[in-house]
């Protein structure tokens, strides 16, 4: 298992970045919170699985080591494949997937896309027994400054498939958040945008 990439960031998507080791660019996929934080020019560190199929050997990656091994975790339940792990990892991060799996929980599972209560009823069963081995750690990641978080969380959403509305109004509806913590990293007021998206 490849379990963490170092290296230069090249270039960034919606879901991917490119990260240049040792003159070797190998682009990983990751949850569009984790590539908002990143910054192309600048060194980053990405915590990684790699998943092998018949057809393709894909690289993900994450903020944190909780968050990879949760994704790791998500796939051992049936039906998850590496698509939907990594859009329950979009919405929530490794603390707030260990707090709705311990309380049993399903609103905050339904507010990921193409979770309904069914598959979120099924995740609890499953590894409900497994939550206390979820590690909840804080990622390092860089923090929202002044106006840029809008255009990078509002960029984000867009390259999701959100509509340029849809997606400056989950920005906006998330302001509040980072004027009461201005040091909260900008993965985190995509999250907390999702998650609004979701509810409206």
């Amino acid at each position: 298992m490849i379990a963490s990439v170092e290296g230069v960031v090249a270039t960034t998507g919606p879901s991917f970045a490119v990260i240049e080791v040792s003159g070797i660019g190998l682009t990983v996929w990751c949850p569009p919170p984790t590539v908002a934080d990143l910054r192309v020019g600048q060194t980053a560190r990405l915590a990684t699985t790699l998943v092998v199929r018949e057809d393709a050997l894909t690289l993900y990656g994450f903020a944190t080591a909780s968050d990879r091994d949760c994704f790791v975790l998500l796939q051992s339940a049936s039906g998850v494949g590496p698509k939907l792990a990594l859009s329950i990892l979009t919405t929530l991060d490794a603390g707030q997937l260990k707090d709705a799996l311990s309380r049993e929980d399903v609103a905050p599972l339904m507010a990921v896309s193409g979770v309904g209560r069914k598959v979120a009823q099924r995740l609890i069963l499953e590894l409900k027994d497994k939550a206390p081995l979820i590690d909840a750690d804080t990622p390092a990641a860089p923090v929202a400054s002044g106006a840029g978080w809008h255009e990078q969380v509002a960029s984000g959403l867009r390259g999701l498939g959100y509509s340029a509305a849809e997606a400056k109004a989950a920005a906006d509806a998330v302001a509040p958040v980072a004027e009461a913590d201005p040091s909260a990293p900008v993965g985190v007021l995509m999250r907390a945008a999702l998650r609004s998206l979701a509810k409206g």
